[in-house]
């Protein structure tokens, strides 16, 4: 069976607003009105593999939807490069999202994309703010990351889900907010905006899956049900970001070193200030969490792999005690596990879909043939002969986007996962509790395990030298 969808090739999803159909009795959306494939796949999403991987162009149609539906890198270099203004967001996108994401920089064309993005781009691209990163999430991987994973050892067990998940939440407030949430003191509870955020992606995104968008609207304006609860987390955000802001103005902002002291600098609406607090959260907690968890979830089914990260861990860095933390140099010098986390997220991509309307209708380039090995877990595909990394046409993997909407982060999430695989690597190993089972994601803006991912903590030295 299909494991979720081929990210090597890539899932991008174009609505076609212009021809939505009430209803169509091709089998393709009829199995999918009628959830009609979950009697076969455990994922939406492997269902769409299997209907691309057959498909002599990796091009699908959802009627129902509007939706065309494709993995051609071809048809991702004309949307995201080659005719990248007929491919905007668009406002079906934006009013999907409008309520939780507001005007951030991944709901949002235009004037409010371009400010935001040459904003990010001056920070995130600094050596001063790379390294100012790496302190912190250093930091929170030796005082709080490794020494609860050595709490635990032995008989213990927890969600390795959870923990990323709170890992990367202090990561990111601190990075870009300069506030600490403490979410990874066990002892405390999650933060009320981490479950509220939680609670508001799966909702949005159910909004994206339905069938007949006048249904939520209806819902929505009703104020019932999911639409009702989806207002009542929006509100609770709301309430905290202003108090992120706050307490950033309460301390200074303008000598401040994270990302929003920086905007609050240039932007005085407190309204659009929430809009990119929420942006943040979702592009360095959310994604980073669920590429960490994925990766763990595979490593365990290819000991190689684990003994190889290990192994280059050891030669980068000296045997040393398993509690020591690479440095950016030492992370720099690690290729293997570069490619290893490469290759886990073309399997698993944290973002499993991205959504861009088509302003006028194009036709789209022919498809190609897909390697016999696509589904196979493969790091060495990303190395030269050298051993050294070899990044690919990043159409074919858009895992970070490309072309103008690339992934500004890109470099400091790497440098994020990259530093928790090495550190807990060399001291545990990570072992789930229930292993062979196939994955099942959970609806939302990025992929989710439902029931999370319990593990028993091991340390490492019982293994191996």
């Amino acid at each position: 069976m299909a494991m979720l969808l081929v990210g090597g090739l890539s899932l991008l999803m174009k609505r076609w607003w212009l021809r939505r159909r009430l209803w169509c009795r091709c089998d393709v959306c009829h199995k999918y009105a009628t959830a009609g494939w979950a009697a076969e796949f455990d994922n939406l999403c492997d269902w769409y593999t299997q209907l691309l991987r057959r498909s002599s162009t990796h091009t699908i149609h959802v009627h129902v939807l509007g939706n065309t539906i494709t993995a051609n890198p071809a048809n991702v270099e004309q949307m995201l490069s080659g005719r990248f203004d007929n491919y905007p967001k668009g406002k079906p996108f934006s009013s999907i999202l409008g309520d939780f994401l507001g005007k951030g920089i991944f709901n949002v064309d235009g004037a409010h994309w371009v400010f935001q993005r040459k904003m990010a781009l001056m920070e995130l691209g600094s050596v001063s703010m790379r390294s100012y990163a790496i302190q912190i999430v250093s930091g929170e991987v030796r005082h709080r990351l490794l020494p609860l994973l050595a709490s635990v050892s032995g008989d213990g067990a927890l969600d390795i889900q959870d923990i990323f998940r709170r890992f990367s939440f202090d990561c990111i407030c601190r990075i870009s907010f300069g506030l600490d949430p403490a979410c990874l003191e066990l002892s405390l509870p999650i933060s009320e905006f981490a479950t509220a955020f939680d609670r508001a992606s799966s909702l949005s995104a159910s909004r994206a899956a339905a069938t007949y968008p006048g249904v939520w609207r209806l819902k929505r304006l009703l104020n019932l049900g999911s639409e009702k609860e989806l207002r009542r987390c929006i509100r609770l955000i709301d309430v905290l970001a202003k108090e992120v802001i706050r307490q950033r103005r309460k301390v200074g902002f303008l000598s401040g070193e994270d990302l929003l002291s920086r905007f609050m600098g240039s932007v005085d609406d407190e309204s659009y200030l929430r809009d990119i607090i929420v942006s943040f959260l979702l592009a360095g907690r959310d994604t980073v969490s669920s590429a960490l968890t994925s990766f763990f979830l595979l490593l365990d089914k290819y000991p190689a792999v684990d003994r190889a990260i290990v192994e280059e861990t050891h030669r980068v860095m000296g045997h040393g005690n398993g509690d020591s933390v690479p440095t950016y140099g030492h992370l720099w010098d690690m290729h293997y596990l570069h490619a290893a986390l490469y290759e886990s997220m073309r399997l698993y991509p944290p973002v499993q879909f991205d959504s861009k309307f088509a302003v006028t209708t194009t036709c789209s380039p022919t498809g190609r043939r897909l390697g016999a090995d696509c589904m196979e877990f493969k790091p060495e595909r990303w190395l030269a002969a050298d051993g050294s990394f070899s990044p690919q046409n990043p159409y074919k993997y858009p895992v970070f986007q490309a072309g103008m909407r690339g992934c500004l982060g890109k470099e400091i999430a790497l440098m994020e996962m990259k530093c928790v695989v090495a550190s807990v690597l060399r001291g545990f190993r990570l072992d789930p509790l229930h292993r062979g089972r196939s994955p099942k994601f959970s609806p939302g803006l990025t992929a989710s395990l439902a029931g999370g991912l319990p593990v028993r903590v091991v340390r490492r030295n019982a293994f191996c030298s």
